[in-house]
């Protein structure tokens, strides 16, 4: 457990046995569930926590209370890493009120058979609940990440309760900066709804707000002007760093060669960062974060079945979804009889926002030869426009 403040404590639990969060996404220093309890003459729960971790919660939850009884739960967010464990609460509070929009009570009845009647308090944008000295005001979020999310202000101590806005992957006490952990969950959880992320910090920007306590990561309790400005970042698919990341595809290695050349040549003629990932063996959701972090983007691959690699169509189709946009984007292929991927790359790459893709396509036949340096320079030289 951990004080938020003096009334509002942190309940939740640290996981350090997840390796795997959604069931795709490595968390190499486990996940935070945070759960958070308002003590007042009325005392209230924001949010549960994942079934994995119910019975420690449970147990942090017996000892912040007491012998106080939870008067309201407050169901932000329904996805099972925080509603897993809402049925444990209304079997061991039976008078317990649970508070949600109508869309929150929807979901609720998809996920458990449970008779609610009479036990909801249904609020919609700008509704207040009054604890007695805290008083919560309710401003929907739907679509960051799912239709039904809601965000809480605390108006006495200024405290956004900000469901999975400004979380992150890690364990609360995870030895790490914020930023890059905080960015690869935005890009890959909430990244493709910038538009309602954007709805949401203009609504937050009329709040007088003291602290941000998502639900996943660390409690942001100053320089809330640099979280939030990330986050204007982000979810206006700006680039927010100048730089380039070379995406490879490579077999046998001979177009990971070719991109590896490329880098250097990239970093003789002054750019100012490259980052090369090697899609068949390093983390592809890291590549995907590195794509949204900078500016330029190179894809390197094979042909294969006169197609694209694998494991490169599938970046580009976790890009797409993510709605990436607003970007130069360079082009290498190899092929050993009939080069189409630079084709098929183009193919896939349609439809996204205000994408520039560079004229100058590299292409090699087989493996990288002096002859063709001329055509990594000419793709250095518009790289670096």
């Amino acid at each position: 457990m951990e004080n938020v403040t003096k009334d509002i404590i942190n309940i939740g639990v640290n996981d350090r046995d997840i390796t795997l969060f959604e069931g795709q996404y490595a968390v190499e220093k486990g996940m935070a569930y945070n759960s958070y309890l308002i003590l007042d003459e009325k005392t209230a729960v924001m949010d549960t926590v994942d079934k994995r971790a119910t019975q420690e919660w449970l147990s942090n939850l017996d000892e912040a209370l007491g012998t106080t009884a939870v008067d309201y739960l407050v169901i932000q967010h329904m996805e099972p890493d925080h509603g897993g464990s809402i049925l444990d609460l209304i079997e061991k509070f039976p008078t317990m009120k649970l508070v949600g929009n109508a869309k929150t009570f929807t979901m609720l009845k998809q996920f458990y058979e449970v008779d609610i009647e009479g036990r909801t308090v249904e609020v919609k944008e700008g509704d207040t609940l009054s604890l007695g000295s805290h008083t919560l005001q309710f401003v929907m979020a739907p679509m960051v990440h799912w239709p039904e999310v809601m965000v809480t202000y605390e108006r006495t101590e200024k405290v956004l309760f900000s469901a999975d806005g400004f979380g992150k992957f890690g364990t609360r006490d995870a030895d790490e900066a914020w930023t890059c952990e905080a960015r690869r969950y935005y890009v890959n959880i909430c990244g493709k709804y910038g538009a309602q992320v954007q709805a949401l910090l203009k609504k937050a920007s009329g709040l007088d707000i003291a602290m941000i306590c998502p639900l996943h990561g660390t409690m942001l309790t100053e320089n809330l002007e640099y979280y939030i400005g990330k986050y204007q970042t982000w979810s206006s698919y700006e680039p927010e760093d100048e730089g380039i990341l070379i995406a490879c595809a490579s077999v046998h290695g001979n177009t990971l060669e070719a991109a590896q050349k490329l880098k250097e040549i990239l970093e003789a003629k002054g750019a100012k960062k490259v980052v090369l990932a090697d899609l068949c063996r390093d983390d592809i959701h890291e590549a995907v974060e590195d794509a949204f972090r900078y500016s330029h983007l190179v894809l390197a691959t094979i042909t294969y079945d006169a197609g694209l690699f694998p494991v490169m169509e599938s970046f580009i189709n976790k890009l797409k979804a993510k709605n990436y946009q607003k970007r130069t984007v360079g082009l290498l292929e190899n092929g050993t009889w009939a080069p189409t991927a630079a084709k098929s790359m183009k193919a896939a790459l349609e439809g996204m926002k205000e994408l520039n893709i560079v004229e100058q396509t590299v292409t090699i036949k087989s493996a990288l030869k002096p002859g063709d340096m001329p055509q990594l320079e000419a793709l250095t030289e518009a790289l670096l426009v």
